[in-house]
C-alpha cells in the first residue's frame, strides 16, 4: 500500500508540481514526533493546487512568450533542465552554474535558472527524488531481496541507495550543506524519511506502535552515519563504507543495544542534517 502511494505521489510531483519541489504525504502518516509530517493524505507544493477546468471557459491562446506557455510545458522544460544539470555536478557542483550549463544542453535558455525559487537546493531535491524512484524500482525489479533476512534487505537497500551518490561523492558535502540551510531543512527531513520508509517497508515492517517511531528512528541514524562515513573513505569501491554499514545495521537488529541505539542515532540524524560535517563526524566517532 505505501509503496504504491509513494509512487503515485512521485509521478504526481513530476507532473503538477515544480520540479525539484518537496514530496509531501502518504497513504499513512508518518511520525509527527520524529519527522513532522503533516495530516494524512496532504500533498503540498510551492503553492496550492488548482481546482478541474471547466471546459466550457475557454483557454487563451499562447503568443509563444515564456509567461504564456502551458504550464505542464514549462515545468517538464524545468525537469529537463535539472537532469541535464546532473552531469555537471561532479564539475561545477551543486551550483547555479551547473544548472546554467544545463539548461545549455537541452536548448533552453538559462534564464529559466531564474524561476527556480531556491535553485540548488532545487537540484539537490531533484536528485534525491530521483534517487528515491531508482531505489523503488530496484524494489520492484530484485526479487533475490525477497530472499534475505530482514537485516541483510535494510543493508543491501542503503548500499543500493548510497551507491547512486557515488559519482558525486566529492561534491556531496555541498549538497549536505544545501539541505542544512534553515528554509530547506523541512524539504531535506521530509525526502529523507519518505526514503527510510520505503526501505523498512521493502524489508516487510508492519508494525504500527511504538516501534514504528523506534525503527525509523534507528534506520534513518544508520543512513546518515553512513552517508558521512562514505564522505572520507578512500577504500577500493567503498569496501569499508559498506562493512561500516553491515556493522551497524547488526547492532540495531540486536535488542539488547535497540534502546540504546535508537537514542543515539536520532542524534545523529540531527547531527548530520544540522552540523558541519567534520563536526558530526567527530561525534560520531568519539562515541
Amino acid at each position: 500500500m505505501y509503496r504504491s502511494a509513494a509512487k503515485r505521489l512521485l509521478r504526481l510531483a513530476a507532473g503538477h508540481h515544480t520540479p525539484g519541489s518537496e514530496i509531501i504525504g502518504r497513504s499513512r502518516a508518518l511520525g509527527p514526533a520524529i519527522f513532522k509530517w503533516p495530516s494524512p493524505g496532504l500533498c503540498t507544493s510551492a503553492e496550492p493546487p488548482r481546482a478541474t477546468e471547466n471546459p466550457n471557459i475557454p483557454i487563451a491562446k499562447s503568443n509563444g512568450s515564456r509567461s504564456q506557455q502551458p504550464r505542464a510545458q514549462y515545468q517538464d522544460e524545468q525537469a529537463r533542465v535539472l537532469n541535464a544539470s546532473l552531469r555537471h555536478v561532479p564539475r561545477l557542483g551543486w551550483t547555479e552554474a551547473a544548472m546554467v550549463a544545463g539548461a545549455r544542453d537541452v536548448g533552453v535558455s538559462p534564464s529559466i535558472v531564474g524561476a527556480f525559487p531556491r535553485k540548488e537546493a532545487a537540484l539537490v531535491e531533484h536528485f534525491m527524488d530521483e534517487c528515491l524512484q531508482k531505489l523503488m524500482d530496484i524494489i520492484d525489479l530484485n526479487e533475490e531481496l525477497n530472499n534475505l533476512i530482514p537485516s541483510d534487505r535494510i543493508a543491501k537497500l542503503v548500499r543500493n541507495r548510497l551507491e547512486l551518490q557515488a559519482p558525486y561523492i566529492s561534491k556531496w558535502p555541498q549538497a549536505l550543506s544545501i539541505q542544512a540551510q534553515p528554509v530547506n531543512v523541512p524539504n531535506s527531513f521530509k525526502q529523507r524519511a519518505m526514503l527510510v520508509d520505503e526501505i523498512w517497508h521493502a524489508a516487510g515492517d508492519e508494525a504500527n506502535d511504538i516501534d514504528w517511531y523506534v525503527k525509523r528512528t534507528i534506520l534513518g541514524g544508520i543512513y546518515s552515519t553512513t552517508e558521512i562515513y562514505m564522505l572520507t573513505d578512500s577504500s577500493p569501491d567503498f569496501r569499508d563504507t559498506w562493512a561500516f554499514l553491515n556493522g551497524r545495521v547488526r547492532d540495531a537488529f540486536d535488542f539488547k543495544k535497540s534502546v540504546q541505539e535508537a537514542q543515539y542515532l536520532a542524534e545523529a540524524i540531527g547531527a548530520g542534517m544540522g552540523n558541519s560535517v567534520q563536526g558530526f563526524m567527530n561525534s560520531v566517532f568519539k562515541k
